[in-house]
Order: structure tokens, then C-alpha cells, then sequence
């Protein structure tokens, strides 16, 4: 029996969960399209976990565009990831009311788009490291068969002290299998988007290349390669349509063999970016700092 297999007995097998009774909701993190995460007390394990809710209607309807394809649900996605860089998933089931649920580690440090927003001074001397670790992660979903979808710093969540950096939210992820790589899929957060995806080409992993290369040029100028002044799909039509703003010119200072792995990554042409995180991570292993020396 094979992973899928295990988890998806598992997930069958698995008691209806009363979410008031099993956990106290402390706080509310963030509320996303299709669920809302939360600081919650697991009185089960005695525990403080992070507890994804989804919105029953909306992953019915994102998870009907795959009727037929044995998709993995989130849950199983997020049970299958193993990493150092990826937020760890202690459990996923459905609750005595329907609702699909996710119980994972709690990380208690800042989010990487508040950091971005708030143009932390905090980042500075950090992010090399900060991307490396980002890219470890997307490498690690890449390697377990899977195309994440949904790269951007909202996906991020940083250490308390800004020394590292995990990967969260799987539900947007498809299996890296051609049914999954169809024209037609155009979920995602637009400003990140590979132009493939609006465009209704096919896609493959290296849409999340592309989504890696808009993060970690944001994380390094506080800017988007393209100004948009709108987070709309047509704000991602740009992409192919208009060069970006060469990242040198926002940030002279950087080291150059970083700013030209990122460049690659943004490519609107996916067979111009890195064949793989493999690949980009190989080519920033020689930098020794985000700044030119």
C-alpha cells in the first residue's frame, strides 16, 4: 500500500471531531478565500496547535474541478510533507459537522508579507537566508510529486528571531501528474502568477519557480518586478506583456549573481527560468551575502 493509499484509509477512518469541544480557539490568525486559520488549545493532547477551518462550499467547489482525478485532499497533501522547512501537520479530518479541518504545529513568528509590508529593518542581513530556506522548501514539494500553486508571502511564516523561515498552506496544491497540468487552472494570487496560468497553457512546477523568483524580489526590494495597481487576475496579464523592472535598478547594491537568478526565475518565457529549485539554489550556493562586497 503506498502513501496515498495509507493516508487516504487513514482519512476515511478517521471519528467525526467536535471542533468546540476538542479545541479552545484562542485567537483568529487570518482568514483566507477558502478557510480560517487559528491559535488554538488542543485539549486532547494538551497542546497549543495552529487549527485550519475550511469553508465547506468553496473547497467543494475548488476540489470539483478534479471530479474523477483521485486528487488528494489538502489534508493528505499537508500529511504527506516531511521537512525541516515546511510547517508540520499533526493531524486532518472532518468535523461532527462536515467541515474539512487541519491541525498543524504552531509557529509563533511574524508572517513574511507583514514583514514585507512593514519594510522591517529586521530583513536586512536576513534574507539570503530567508530565500535559500524558501527555496529548500518549494524543492521539497517539488520532490514529494506535488506543484504547490499558491508561492507569495502570505505562504511563509518566519522564526521568531527571522533565523528561518516554513512553508504553509496546501490548498491550492495538485499532484505534479499531467490530468493536474491541463490548460485551465487558473487558481493562485495573481500578482505571483506565471503567465502560463492566466494565458490557459499548460503548466508544470516551474510556475512555482516563478512565484519563488516575484517573493524573493519582493523580500529583497519591497517592490513587485510589475507595478499593478490592482490584485485582480489582470494585474498577472502583465507578466508576459511587460519587462520587469530590473531588480539592479531598485536595489544597485545587491550581489549580482543573486539578482540574476532571480531575473531568470521571473522569466516570462518557463523554458528561460531554472529547471528546477535544484538548479536556482545551486547557482546562489557561492553568495555569501545579499550585498555586493
Amino acid at each position: 500500500m503506498g502513501w496515498f493509499d495509507k493516508l487516504q484509509s487513514l482519512w476515511k477512518g478517521a471519528g467525526r471531531v467536535d471542533i468546540a469541544q476538542r479545541f479552545q480557539l484562542l485567537s483568529e490568525g487570518y482568514v483566507g478565500t477558502m478557510s480560517r486559520f487559528y491559535r488554538a488549545r488542543d485539549r486532547q493532547h494538551d497542546r497549543i496547535v495552529g487549527l485550519k477551518l475550511c469553508d465547506p462550499e468553496k473547497t467543494l467547489t475548488f476540489e470539483s474541478r478534479f471530479a474523477g482525478l483521485k486528487k488528494p485532499s489538502e489534508g493528505q497533501i499537508a500529511l504527506s510533507m516531511k521537512h525541516e522547512r515546511i510547517v508540520e501537520t499533526y493531524e486532518a479530518g472532518v468535523s461532527s459537522t462536515g467541515q474539512a479541518y487541519i491541525v498543524m504545529e504552531f509557529l509563533p513568528g511574524p508572517g513574511l508579507q507583514q514583514l514585507v509590508r512593514q519594510r522591517d529593518e529586521r530583513l536586512v542581513g536576513r534574507r539570503l537566508n530567508l530565500i535559500r530556506q524558501m527555496a529548500e522548501a518549494v524543492q521539497a514539494v517539488h520532490q514529494a510529486g506535488f506543484i504547490h500553486r499558491d508561492i507569495c508571502p502570505r505562504n511563509f511564516i518566519c522564526l521568531p528571531e527571522l533565523d528561518g523561515i516554513k512553508l504553509i498552506d496546501f490548498g491550492l496544491t495538485v499532484p505534479d501528474e499531467p490530468a493536474f497540468r491541463r490548460p485551465g487552472n487558473r487558481t493562485g494570487t495573481p500578482l505571483y502568477m506565471a503567465p502560463e496560468i492566466v494565458r490557459r497553457r499548460d503548466t508544470d512546477n516551474r510556475l512555482d519557480v516563478f512565484a519563488l523568483g516575484v517573493t524573493a524580489y519582493e523580500l529583497l526590494t519591497f517592490q513587485l518586478p510589475w507595478p499593478a495597481a490592482e490584485a485582480t487576475g489582470r494585474a498577472a496579464l502583465r507578466h508576459d506583456t511587460h519587462d520587469p523592472v530590473p531588480i539592479l535598478e531598485i536595489a544597485p547594491g545587491l550581489d549580482r549573481t543573486l539578482a540574476v537568478a532571480i531575473t531568470d526565475c521571473i522569466s516570462a518565457n518557463r523554458d528561460q527560468r531554472p529547471a528546477s529549485l535544484g538548479e536556482f539554489l545551486s547557482r546562489i550556493r557561492r553568495v555569501r551575502s545579499e550585498q555586493s562586497n
